[in-house]
């Protein structure tokens, strides 16, 4: 195990959550012990946060993720409900569509990712990308964010057994990803 306030202070550190919400990681730590937050669901803890603090949502998030770890409450990689998660993510220079299709499309998508059983759920050219893993064993989501001339690919695999296997797939998707922008930068017959 991490040493305390290590885990979360990789994700976002002390100073820059001093600097957007008023307090650092001990700071919000002691406000939540003091309100027995970690008798609390992971949904109250967010809204107090948002409600009382007025701390914005994306923060009051990361705070209550970052206090639960802390506090033993869940592992990394493990969402509220207990289940276990990984993600990663990769800005490419193409368009929307075309990183959809190297999802969507057999063929290009064993250009970059020859291995693992990737079965289409749904394909919103340009959007989004969901899909079973190993035979519905997981789940694969893709989200897209255009900014200007390149796209935010977002992937997020769920649906995992363990932290073991979060550490193995966040590290299978940042270089699968990193396979995937090689293709798609290498020009438009790729």
């Amino acid at each position: 195990m991490s040493p305390p306030g290590q885990r979360i202070t990789e994700k976002l550190s002390g100073d820059a959550l001093r600097t957007a919400t008023g307090r650092d990681w001990p700071g919000w730590f002691a406000v939540l012990d003091a309100w027995d937050a970690a008798r609390r669901p992971h949904a109250e803890i967010a809204r107090h946060l948002v409600e009382e603090h007025g701390v914005a949502g994306w923060y009051a998030q990361s705070i209550t993720v970052g206090y639960e770890q802390e506090r033993g409450l869940r592992e990394v990689g493990q969402s509220s409900g207990g289940d276990w998660q990984a993600s990663a993510g990769k800005t490419v220079v193409a368009p929307p569509e075309r990183v959809t299709e190297a999802f969507a499309d057999d063929t290009l998508r064993a250009r970059w990712m020859p291995e693992g059983e990737f079965t289409l759920r749904t394909h919103r050219p340009g959007r989004s990308v969901t899909a079973d893993w190993d035979g519905g064993a997981s789940r694969v989501s893709v989200y897209l964010t255009v900014e200007g001339d390149r796209t935010r690919v977002g992937v997020g695999h769920t649906k995992l057994p363990d932290a073991d296997a979060v550490a193995a797939y966040k590290a299978f998707w940042r270089e699968r990803l990193s396979a995937l922008k090689t293709l798609l930068e290498s020009g438009p017959d790729a």
